[in-house]
C-alpha cells in the first residue's frame, strides 16, 4: 500500500488547482505508457535480432525519430461566439499529441493560447490579465481583410505567432488551395470537385451570391457597370432567395453548378485575400470571374487559366462581351476548364482545422522565442 501511494503521488503530483492536476496526471500517465512501449518494443527487436528475424512491423528501425511532444492548446473564446465542438486532430487530421480546450483555469498549464481578433476587436472578450506563463506563445488568428479587421494598432508586440490566410504568416491556412492529382489518375476532377457539366446543360450564364451589400465597395459598382451588358443572377440577402436548403458554402455550390461563370468579388482588395467565393466557384465547376488582388496573387493560387480577372479588360463592356463569346462557344470555354483534370481542391474546415494547424504548428517551434511586432504595418502591406 505504501509502494501504490508513493507512486501515485509520483505519477499525479498534488496541487491545490485541479485543472493543473489534471494536466500533470494526464502527462505523467502519458509518460509512462510511453516508457511502457519503449520497453516493449525494445525486447521485440532484442528477440527478432537474437533469432535473426527481420523488422516485425516490415520497417526498418528510425533511431532518428521522436514522437513530438504533447501540445496544450487553450481557445481563448471561439469564434464569432459560437460554440463548437473541439476537434479530434488525431483522427481527422493525423497530427498527433494535441490537447485542445476552452477551460481558461487551463491557462497556467497551455504552450499556447490561440485568440480571434473579433472577439478581441468587439470586446466579447478580454487578454488575460496574469502573467504569461514561461515560454506561452499568443497566436492571433484573423481571416477578415485589413478593411474589416480594426484595433490592430492596440496590439503592438502582444502576440508570438499569426495566423491567418496570408502566405507570409507564421501559420499560414488560406480559404483554399489545388492539391495535384497523379498523372495516372487523372480523370473526371476528384475530391471536392465537381465533374464539369456539358456547356449545353447549363444554359444560365452568370451568378452571383451577395449578403452583406454596401454602395461604397468596388463589387457593386464593378456589379451596375458589368449588369448593363450581361444579365447577372443576384442571390442572397442582398438578391434573390437560394434554392430551398441552399444555406451555406454547400448552397452556394449548388446554385453555382447551374451557371458558366460566378463572380467571386471581394468586399475588398488585399493581399492574398481570396476567400471562398472564389473556391466555392472552381469546386462547382464554374468559371470564376474574380475581383480582389492583382492577377499575380490569383496566379499564386490557381493556373492562369482557371479564373477571369475583371483587370484584365479595359471596361465592363469588353468583359460582358468576352463572357458571351465563351458562352457561344464551347471549344473556347473549355480553354478555361481544361486544367481542372490534374488537381482537385481543398477547403479547410472552419475552424476545427485552424486549431490542428496551430497546435502542430506550436509543437514544431517549442523552444523558439517569436515576438510579433509592427502586426499592423505587416497585415495592411
Amino acid at each position: 500500500m505504501e509502494y501504490a501511494a508513493n507512486w501515485k503521488s509520483l505519477a499525479c503530483p498534488s496541487t491545490t488547482n485541479w485543472s493543473q492536476r489534471k494536466r500533470r496526471c494526464r502527462l505523467a500517465l502519458g509518460r509512462q505508457r510511453q516508457l511502457v512501449g519503449v520497453c516493449v518494443a525494445s525486447v521485440v527487436i532484442l528477440v527478432c535480432l537474437k533469432l535473426g528475424l527481420s523488422d516485425p512491423l516490415g520497417r526498418a528501425p528510425d533511431i532518428h525519430h521522436n514522437p513530438p511532444p504533447d501540445v496544450t492548446l487553450l481557445i481563448w473564446a471561439q469564434p464569432f461566439e459560437r460554440s463548437r465542438p473541439l476537434p479530434d486532430c488525431q483522427a481527422l487530421y493525423d497530427i498527433s499529441g494535441c490537447y485542445l480546450t476552452e477551460d481558461q483555469d487551463e491557462y497556467s498549464e497551455a504552450d499556447a493560447v490561440i485568440f480571434h481578433h473579433r472577439e478581441i476587436a468587439t470586446h466579447a472578450t478580454q487578454l488575460p490579465t496574469d502573467p504569461r506563463p514561461h515560454a506561452q506563445k499568443w497566436i492571433w488568428m484573423n481571416f477578415e481583410s485589413p478593411t474589416h479587421t480594426p484595433g490592430l494598432w492596440e496590439l503592438e508586440g502582444v502576440f508570438n505567432l499569426t495566423m491567418t490566410y496570408r502566405s507570409d504568416s507564421d501559420i499560414f491556412l488560406p480559404y483554399g488551395f489545388l492539391v495535384p492529382v497523379p498523372r495516372w489518375t487523372q480523370g473526371p476532377p476528384p475530391g471536392r470537385t465537381a465533374p464539369l457539366a456539358p456547356s449545353s446543360r447549363r444554359p444560365r450564364l452568370v451568378a452571383w451570391v451577395i449578403s452583406n451589400w454596401s454602395e461604397a465597395q468596388a463589387r457593386v459598382a464593378f456589379y451596375y457597370q458589368l449588369v448593363r451588358h450581361v444579365r447577372v443572377d443576384v442571390f442572397g440577402r442582398a438578391g434573390r432567395a437560394l434554392p430551398e436548403g441552399g444555406g451555406g458554402g454547400g448552397g452556394v455550390v449548388r446554385l453555382a453548378r447551374r451557371y458558366q461563370f460566378y463572380l467571386a468579388l471581394e468586399n475588398s482588395q488585399h493581399t492574398d485575400y481570396i476567400t471562398e467565393k472564389l473556391w466555392n466557384a472552381v469546386v462547382a465547376g464554374a468559371v470564376p470571374v474574380v475581383l480582389g488582388p492583382p492577377r499575380d496573387n490569383y496566379e499564386r493560387f490557381l493556373p492562369p487559366e482557371a479564373f477571369i480577372h475583371a483587370d484584365d479588360f479595359p471596361s465592363a463592356r469588353g468583359l460582358a462581351r468576352y463572357l458571351l463569346l465563351l458562352h457561344s462557344s464551347p471549344a473556347l470555354l473549355r480553354r478555361h476548364l481544361a486544367w481542372r483534370r490534374s488537381y482537385r481542391v481543398q477547403q479547410p474546415a472552419f475552424w476545427g482545422e485552424h486549431y490542428c494547424a496551430a497546435c502542430r504548428a506550436v509543437g514544431d517551434l517549442r523552444g523558439r522565442t517569436n515576438r510579433v511586432t509592427h502586426l499592423a504595418r505587416w497585415f495592411h502591406s
